[in-house]
């Protein structure tokens, strides 16, 4: 008895042989910006169906403009995640954190390496003029 792939039934759609699950082939890295600047963490995921992309900071789904029109964060067609501008203040730094993007269709998800988001600030020293 021959079984094909293509007739198998996977969650009420039909898997189909060129149907696979998602792969990132592009990973985000680390990344040090400065406060109000404009940031991008790459993430690029292949599959079919084409994956839909989300990321999560810190373990938490991250909104992005598709979620509130408002947010400064800004899902891009290629799964990269960018920032109209960095927001860091001393007692909200919503910005700062760990990041991880997660590709899924419905033969499953990858989730790709963790990137971290690091605000940089200028500390002033007092130094004090020599004698």
């Amino acid at each position: 008895m021959l079984i094909c792939a293509s007739a198998t039934a996977i969650g009420g759609s039909r898997l189909r042989q060129e149907d696979f699950p998602p792969r990132i082939v592009e990973h985000p890295s680390d990344l040090i910006v400065s406060k109000g600047e404009p940031a991008t963490l790459n993430c690029k995921a292949e599959g079919r169906p084409t994956p839909t992309v989300e990321w999560s900071k810190d373990g938490e789904r991250v909104e992005t403009d598709r979620d509130n029109p408002r947010s400064h964060r800004m899902l891009l067609p290629s799964g990269s995640l960018f920032f109209l501008r960095i927001i860091h203040g001393r007692r909200s730094k919503p910005d700062d954190g760990s990041y991880v993007c997660v590709a899924k269709n419905y033969l499953g998800e990858a989730v790709s390496r963790n990137a971290s988001l690091e605000v940089a600030y200028i500390r002033f020293l007092d130094i004090e003029d020599p004698p």
